[in-house]
This record gives C-alpha cells, structure tokens and sequence, in this order.
C-alpha cells in the first residue's frame, strides 16, 4: 500500500521574507509549496525527512532519502530571472566546486542534490580561513565558455543594465536621503565604465558569499545557490568584500579593513583591484537602496556605510 503523501510547510523565515518581498504573488506561490512538494516526492521516488528550518529566502529545503537510501536535498524555489538557469550552472559544473545536481524540473524551479552539511557553512569558520576556502572554491567554479557555446546565461552587463535602471528608480524615491545621491551616481557610473567594453565570458557564481559555500563529504567545501551570470569575474568577489559586514564595520578602521579585503582578494584570484572596489561599491549601492525600498532601512544604511567607505 502506497504512504499518504507527508503535507511539508514552508519554515516561518521563508514565509516571512517571500510576503514582504512578493507581496500577493508571492504569497501565492507559497500556497502551493505543500502540494507541489508532494507531487515531486511521489514523482521522484523520495521519501522526505525534515524541512531545513531556517532554509532559503526563496526557496522550500528538504532534507529527502532517495529510493536506494542515499541521502540528498530537495530544493523548491521561486523561479526569477536571477534563479532561471541555476541547474543550468549546476548541470555545467557537475559537482566541480559547487553541490551535484541529481534531478530538476526547471520550469517549477525544482532541484534533487546530493547531501551537504546544510548547517555548517564557511560562516563557522574564523574569517581568514573562510576567505581562503571561499578563493579556492570559487577558483573551480570559474569555467570559460567559448564564444560559439549555446549557453543559457546572461551577461553581466545585461543583468547589470536591468539593476542599474531600477537603482536609478529608487534613488528618486522619499526613502533614499538626498545625501546618498552622490554615491548612487558614483555607483551608475562605475557600472558605466566596468561594462565599457568586451570582457572575459567566465561563467560565474553570481552570489557568492561565505553563507553559500557548505561543508561537504566528497570535498571539504561545496557552493551552493548560484544565481548565473557570465562576465568579469571581479563581479563575483562584490559580495565577498562585505561578507561578515556588521563584524567589518564595528571594527576600528573599517575603511583600512575593507581595503585590504579588496587587495587580498584580488590577488589570491588574480583579478584587477579597481574592478573588484567597483563592483564591491556598485553592488553594495544597488542593495542598500533595494533594503530601502522593501522597507530594511537598518540594512540599507549598513550597506551604503560600506559603499562609502570603498
């Protein structure tokens, strides 16, 4: 006799996040996480575990057995322009670097991967070590793609092009003081000047931080989350330079330390200085008046407190 399908509920983070970052439509989809979890365990042949709580912001994690017993993750995510392609990436590393892919259903955003440690990232450990495995992981995940390869990812400046209008849109807004206008038109022309011209088509991470490289058995470290893009790879190390970011400024010297961040990172990859201070401070910019925007003013100010100090 077949087991009743297990009614699985969103953790209380995701739900929270979803509806003040959706609204309607995403309360919507949050609707029918419960039935379409249980459509892709009967699908899958996947007995579940446990929902991993917290979890994602965007995504529904469990924790499932596999038909033979072996253990991996069932990941429902909300599908967006950023995630679109995300077992895209996955299916081009195959395990090089970043978590396995197993099985996905990319129209509904569903993934099978193979096990990690979802409770211990590179977050457990001192900061110069999680900085030196978060270099050497994303050294692997750095795949060239050849002109003529038919690859589903869009550019950094494509993608960039998009943030860029809408931080010009926000900046505009009541909630933006006028004081942060100046480093909103330094952020716009930085970005300007970084997508001037061709550049490298590496396949890159898109965001990557120390929350989304995990402890592994195969490997010590594995990324996790990738929202793809293909591009400069100084674009990628944006959200490095401020991992760990209330730590960084309650530091004496937060301008010194977030400078020497940029150097070191630039050189353990090889990666220009300049273009990884500008996309640390575009990136840093764009976020900070998105917080803004959802209502995070906390958030928003830390983030534009470092853009300033870049």
């Amino acid at each position: 006799m077949t087991p009743a399908p297990q009614h699985l509920e969103p953790p209380e983070r995701l739900i929270r996040t979803i509806s003040a970052w959706e609204g309607d439509p995403g309360r919507a989809w949050l609707a029918t996480l419960p039935q379409r979890a249980a459509d892709h365990l009967a699908r899958w042949d996947l007995r579940p575990e446990r929902v991993l709580s917290p979890g994602g912001r965007i995504s529904m994690v469990v924790l499932v057995r596999q038909a033979d017993g072996t253990p991996a993750t069932l990941k429902l995510g909300l599908v967006t322009d950023e995630t679109r392609h995300e077992h895209a990436a996955l299916a081009r590393w195959d395990g090089r670097g970043a978590v396995r892919l197993l099985r996905a259903d990319p129209d509904e955003g569903v993934l099978l991967m193979e096990r990690l440690h979802g409770e211990v990232s590179l977050r457990s450990l001192p900061e110069p070590k999680a900085m030196l495995e978060a270099c050497a992981t994303l050294q692997r995940l750095w795949v060239p793609l050849p002109p003529d390869d038919a690859h589903p990812f869009t550019s950094v400046a494509d993608h960039t092009a998009g943030l860029a209008a809408r931080l010009r849109e926000r900046a505009a807004q009541p909630y933006v003081d006028a004081e942060a206008r100046p480093l909103v038109d330094e952020a716009l022309a930085l970005r300007d000047a970084l997508t001037g011209g061709p550049g490298p088509a590496v396949l890159l991470h898109g965001d990557y931080h120390h929350g989304n490289v995990l402890s592994a058995d195969r490997v010590p470290w594995l990324a996790i989350d990738p929202k793809p893009l293909v591009g400069d790879p100084a674009f990628d190390l944006a959200w490095l330079v401020r991992d760990r970011l209330e730590t960084l400024l309650a530091t004496g010297g937060a301008q010194a330390a977030a400078r020497r961040r940029v150097a070191k990172l630039s050189d353990a990859l090889e990666v220009d200085r300049e273009r990884v201070r500008g996309w640390g401070l575009f990136r840093a910019v764009e976020a900070g008046v998105w917080a803004f925007s959802v209502g995070d003013r906390a958030g928003g100010e830390l983030l534009l407190e470092f853009a300033g100090l870049l």
